[in-house]
This record gives structure tokens, sequence and C-alpha cells, in this order.
């Protein structure tokens, strides 16, 4: 099955494979489309330039294919990528960046992917005065000593009962703990695994609870 390119181009909505995040939407022609397969590389079709374009060969942001979707009607293309950069001209990581309207709970439902995204560029793509790369710099010696340091502010905040005090120490304990995910190449999906592996047992331990992760 393929799209149904009778009617021209088609458009496809291209997302992050570990964030869900839709990053861009662009358009293909058969030829694009042939090429994305043979290469697992996004091409699209330009109708401002009336060209073909790989995403990512001049800026070096390419989006490597995981997966290729067709809608119902086989005029549409859901395409989740590795991406390798920002999908945006602008240097933003997607091209949905200017908010019109939402909820509190849909702006952070997907933060803490955000967040790590944003630490992983920054091992990749050093930025000048940051400090995460301040970090990374130093390596896990310095990393491991800020994350115990933030552990026990959390402690002294919660003995202290200071409910904002509370969130922000927690706050600054995950994102030290995901620059060292970070720095010891542990991905957050890989922590989200072992977190889902070890909720579906919850109730349905046996035995010994002192030998099985239960919740």
């Amino acid at each position: 099955m393929k799209p149904d390119f009778s009617k021209g181009l088609v458009p496809a909505i291209v997302v992050d494979d570990k964030t869900s995040d839709v990053l861009m939407l662009a358009y293909m022609n058969e030829e694009a489309y042939e090429k994305t397969l043979e290469s697992n590389e996004t091409w699209f079709y330009s109708r401002s330039r009336d060209e073909l374009w790989n995403k990512g060969a001049t800026s070096g942001n390419k989006q490597m294919v995981i997966s290729i979707d067709l809608d119902c009607d086989q005029d549409t293309l859901l395409i989740k990528v590795d991406p390798k950069g920002p999908a945006c001209h602008t240097g933003s990581r997607t091209c949905f960046f200017n908010s019109i309207k939402t909820s509190e709970d849909s702006s952070n439902h997907a933060i803490i992917d955000e967040v790590m995204q944003e630490v992983e560029e920054r091992k990749q793509h050093r930025v000048e005065k940051s400090y995460t790369n301040y970090l990374f710099d130093k390596g896990i010696d310095k990393i491991g000593k800020k994350v115990i340091e933030e552990a026990g502010e959390v402690v002294i905040a919660a003995k202290n009962e200071d409910k904002e005090e509370i969130i922000n120490e927690v706050s600054d304990l995950l994102y030290h703990s995901l620059v060292l995910l970070a720095n010891q190449n542990v991905s957050l999906s890989e922590v989200k695994a072992e977190l889902s592996n070890r909720f579906s047992k919850k109730g349905n331990s046996k035995g010994d609870r002192e030998e099985i992760k239960d919740w």
C-alpha cells in the first residue's frame, strides 16, 4: 500500500519517535516518497522552490526515519523520526512553537522528555556559557556530587514542610539526574521501560517481597 499521488502532493506529518512531539508538516510527491523509503531519511517537495529537498542536507539536522504510517484515505503520511537536530529553520526543535490555546496540563505532560532532549542536545552541540555543558565538562564526579547534594536538599525541604522549597529542590534533583543519565549514555526511555516493568508487577508479586521489586 502506498499514498495516492493522483491528486498531487501528499502532506507528511513528522513526529519525534521518542517524545511524540509534532516537529513539522511538509509535502511529498512520489519521488520524494520513494527517496525517503530508499534512504531512511526524510525527503520532501518544496512548493515554493519547485524542487525536492532532503531535510538536513545543508544544516546537518537530518531526520532518520523510524516508521511511516498511512491514513485511512491514503492521502496523508505520519512519519516518526529520530531527529538529529532542530526541525525548524528558526533553530527551534519543532516548527509548532507559537502557542494559541493550551491548558496547564497539556503544556506540562511531556516536560521531562523535553528537558531530557535539551540535555542530550547540549551534549552533542556545545552552547557557550551553558550550565549543562559545564557539568558535562566536569564529568561524573561533579554531576554525581550535584545529584547527592540536591537529594539532600529535597529531604531538608521536606523536613521543613516547605511546599515551594520541595518543588524547587525536586526540580533541581530531576534535572541533575537527567544530566547524569545522558552523561552515562542511559536513555530516559530505558528508565521508563524499567518503571513500566515494575508497575506491571504491582499487586501481582508472590513469595518473599524482599526479593521482588513491587509497588
